[in-house]
């Protein structure tokens, strides 16, 4: 067979075809059609209708998939009040999840570009509750503490009447109490090993800085102890009087007065003292 007549073959053959590939481009014309007006009907979505399908993600669908969801009522109504709640529901979602490092960033654009808004409150709160669910063991990291911490007082600070204030505030006194309790457990190593200088340190940053934590009692102790180690007395009295002024019903008042009444005590701490030293990671 010529070339010539190959291409002659050819040529009939796809003048048998053509009607079917005209079929077939018409065919995909239609299909492009119905893709092109699904994607107006949801263009044409109200930011209130995005916004509820986003809320059924959340509440009875797979709450992983609701940010993306509502994160499309702002792509599509960015100024509507809609697009400024999804925004808030959004970071929650994210933080339902438990993806906090996602949702801190969230909620401090929530913060940003809606100050004023009324359940702003909520976004502080839900952002020093992200960083509070990363806390592991303050011992090795305090990092993440000292961050929830942080958060937490920002929230009492410009919402103290937020009704989020007072989940708040136990929450604020458990990280003063849990980094106070790091300080004490590292004071007692020092005290065991008689380095009673680094210990005083220790004890007096948390009479100094966690205040309203509930170690305050004993590390005052652990100072008279520290001080009457290293005959400093007249420094051991003067952390005593303290002491026995703001916590005259303390056990610690008790032991200190007992201290001071017999020096020589033993200072090696009892067992529930050791219990402590194990416990501080837990609220």
């Amino acid at each position: 067979m010529t070339i010539r007549n190959a291409l002659s073959r050819d040529t009939a053959t796809r003048r048998r075809l053509s009607p079917a590939r005209s079929w077939s481009v018409a065919l995909i014309m239609v299909l492009g059609a119905c893709a092109a007006d699904d994607s107006l009907v949801q263009i044409e979505r109200s930011a209130e209708e995005l916004y509820n399908i986003a809320m059924d993600e959340a509440t009875t669908g797979e709450i992983k998939l609701a940010p993306e969801k509502f994160d499309e009522v702002e792509r599509q109504h960015p100024y509507s009040k809609w697009a400024t709640r999804a925004q808030l529901m959004s970071a929650w979602a994210l933080y339902q999840s438990n993806n906090y490092a996602a949702a801190i960033p969230a909620l401090d654009r929530c913060i940003e570009l809606n100050p004023a808004h009324e359940d702003v409150d909520y976004a502080f709160y839900l952002k020093a509750m992200s960083y509070y669910e990363q806390i592991v063991d303050v011992e090795r990291d305090a990092g993440m503490t000292l961050k929830a911490r942080e958060a937490f007082e920002a929230l009492l600070k410009r919402f103290p009447d937020s009704e989020y204030s007072r989940d708040g505030q136990l929450k604020y006194d458990l990280t003063n109490s849990h980094l106070a309790g790091k300080e004490m457990a590292v004071g007692r190593f020092y005290v065991k090993r008689e380095h009673y200088a680094a210990a005083i340190r220790r004890f007096s940053t948390v009479v100094r800085d966690y205040d309203t934590s509930n170690q305050v009692p004993e590390a005052l102790y652990r100072i008279v102890e520290a001080y009457l180690a290293l005959g400093i007395d007249e420094e051991a009295t003067r952390a005593g009087a303290v002491l026995k002024y703001n916590y005259p019903d303390s056990i610690w008042t008790a032991r200190m007065l007992r201290l001071i009444d017999d020096p020589e005590t033993n200072h090696e701490p009892a067992l529930f003292e050791q219990f402590l030293d194990r416990a501080i990671n837990l609220f």
